[in-house]
């Protein structure tokens, strides 16, 4: 492609609403455009690393047995009310209605449409295992659209679904899916990890993230020092010590504590670590009651761990405050476990720490030598909290350094959910009708080429690996105006390069070194061919990688071009 038929609208603006590196280097190299809030035009630069990516995610799906099919990104209303849905998925949804005051919605993910086309189709165990998957727009109409095309409103989405007699061919269809998205995040050239996560609301029994490793990833990932566990923090397990309760060595006391209401302000104020304090936070049960939640004064709360345990309301919600001062006759601020007038569940490590600092159900008080056993009934426990650096590996191997990480894809073992919601069932071996088990799996094509800026680039621009480039290698000819010599070669090396199946871009702007180079680099192409009176003078090329602090001569011939490139 030569730049004076290519429309490159680079500029040195950073744009004053792109937060992120992603987004002011897309913008500036003229990847994309906005048209309004999450939405944007893809440009011709742009769109080429798209394809790009949806051609190894397409390649890899296709090879892993897949099936690819289109399906409408307008659904009707009554397939999400088949599967229980249409109300959960709450402002994220866009819903329309057509002329006829029909409702629809422009669909978020497509579970239910693909289980209703099969639930048409496939009649017997003799048709299963199958797996379809599209490439499609999606649509979700996220409350703060941010980050350019990270968190946009419209993207473009790979979903797949697997369909099986038993949950050992659904198991089974899950570990080809990750090893072809291990293909797939590799082709592309990631830095990447897998890591365990919590399903949602798409639901299921078992999900994986696949996160590419960057500083601005909205995602907090739990890896192992040593071992190769991971996971997001929203899902990974901590458990307990294993250690023997400590014996409490002192005396339960009433300390008065005003106006001091936080594990911080009662630990400054009574000069105690925040690992010594238990809290106690009140939540509702799944009874219709209140239940306490005892946290080690240090840790957070992991809702989506509470809102599985059986005994607390799902979806999870803390009690009303009002609720709360009438339970225990004092303000949130001063609640504890000794004689606590609901019933207490306590996170492991709450669990194991003695003559711990809590609340005295009292206002302006707290308890100071409080024990487990002792002064309070030995409480229920359970892994309630947010795993935090530092601690022990789940797996036993190591300790916990937590990442940053972009979500770029994500498989889930469904199970029968939206099977058995919308009445799919099949004829097996004995004619019996049973009700198949369901796979997902999803990638976020648009978000993939945001997601290796943030991973790749410098001060100067972006730097694409060379799969996913919109070109491989730049032709940058200089002093063309006065030099007949150099236009001719890098025409010449131009066409070579072209009839050798390169995808080469050639600057014949006529612009100065300067302006060349910094457009060069701030797009990202991998390999740039300097040509000029110089170094043909010498019959040599300068030849400098993206990645590469400093150029080198090489001789100027294709084959020594076409060697850098190998």
């Amino acid at each position: 492609m030569r730049l004076s038929r290519f429309p490159l609208a680079t500029t040195k603006e950073t744009p004053a609403d792109a937060e992120i590196i992603s987004h002011r280097l897309m913008l500036r190299a003229g990847l994309i455009r906005k048209l309004g809030a999450g939405l944007y035009t893809w440009m011709p630069l742009g769109l080429r690393v798209l394809r790009k990516v949806e051609q190894i995610v397409r390649d890899e799906m296709n090879r892993a047995g897949a099936l690819e099919l289109l399906m409408p990104s307008v659904q009707p209303a009554e397939l999400w009310q088949e599967s229980g849905r249409w109300d959960v998925m709450g402002a994220e949804m866009l819903r329309i209605k057509d002329r006829h005051k029909n409702d629809f919605c422009y669909g978020p993910t497509h579970e239910e449409v693909i289980t209703h086309h099969v639930r048409q189709d496939i009649r017997s165990y003799k048709q299963l295992p199958i797996n379809y998957y599209q490439i499609q727009t999606k649509f979700r109409d996220e409350r703060r659209p941010r980050f350019g095309v990270m968190r946009a409103r419209e993207f473009l989405m790979k979903d797949a679904y697997s369909f099986h007699m038993d949950a050992e061919g659904l198991a089974a269809e899950y570990q080809n899916m990750r090893a072809a998205y291990t293909r797939i995040f590799s082709r592309i050239g990631a830095d990447f990890r897998a890591v365990k996560a919590d399903s949602g609301n798409i639901g299921g029994a078992a999900s994986e993230e696949f996160h590419i490793l960057a500083g601005a990833g909205e995602d907090l990932l739990a890896v192992s020092t040593e071992g190769d566990y991971a996971a997001n923090v929203e899902a990974a397990e901590t458990h307990p010590s294993g250690r023997p309760l400590p014996a409490p060595t002192a005396a339960l006391e009433t300390v008065s504590t005003p106006g001091q209401k936080t594990c911080e302000q009662v630990s400054r104020f009574l000069n105690v670590p925040l690992t010594g304090k238990v809290k106690l936070l009140v939540v509702k049960a799944a009874d219709g009651g209140l239940i306490g939640i005892a946290l080690r004064g240090d840790h957070e709360l992991n809702e989506i761990k509470a809102a599985k345990h059986p005994r607390i309301a799902s979806p999870f919600e803390m009690a009303k405050i009002e609720d709360v001062q009438a339970a225990f006759g004092c303000e949130v601020g001063y609640l504890g476990p000794v004689n606590c007038p609901i019933p207490v569940i306590a996170d492991f490590a709450a669990a194991e720490i003695a003559d711990f600092v809590c609340g005295a159900n009292q206002n302006d008080a707290h308890l100071r030598g409080a024990n487990w056993g002792r002064d309070c009934a030995l409480p229920e426990t359970a892994d309630l909290r947010m795993i935090v650096e530092g601690d022990p590996s789940p797996d036993g191997r190591g300790t916990i350094k937590l990442l940053r990480g972009i979500e770029g894809g994500h498989i889930f073992q469904l199970g029968q959910k939206y099977t058995q919601a919308m009445g799919l069932s099949v004829l097996d071996e004995k004619g019996e009708a049973i009700t198949p088990q369901m796979g997902c799996y999803g990638i976020g094509v648009s978000r993939m080429a945001a997601a290796v800026i943030e991973q790749s680039h410098d001060a100067n621009g972006i730097i694409w690996p060379d799969a996913i480039a919109p070109f491989r290698v730049i032709v940058t000819p200089i002093g063309t105006d006065k030099s007949p010599a150099a236009k001719e070669a890098a025409e010449q090396l131009y066409q070579q390069l072209i009839d050798a199946g390169v995808e080469a871009l050639l600057d014949d702007r006529g612009l100065r070194p300067g302006p060349m180079f910094a457009d060069a680099d701030l797009i990202g192409i991998p390999h740039r061919i300097v040509i000029g009176d110089k170094g043909l003078a010498n019959q040599q090329f300068e030849y400098k990688h993206r990645r590469a602090d400093k150029a080198e001569m090489i001789p100027a011939t294709l084959d020594a071009v076409l060697a850098k490139l190998a």
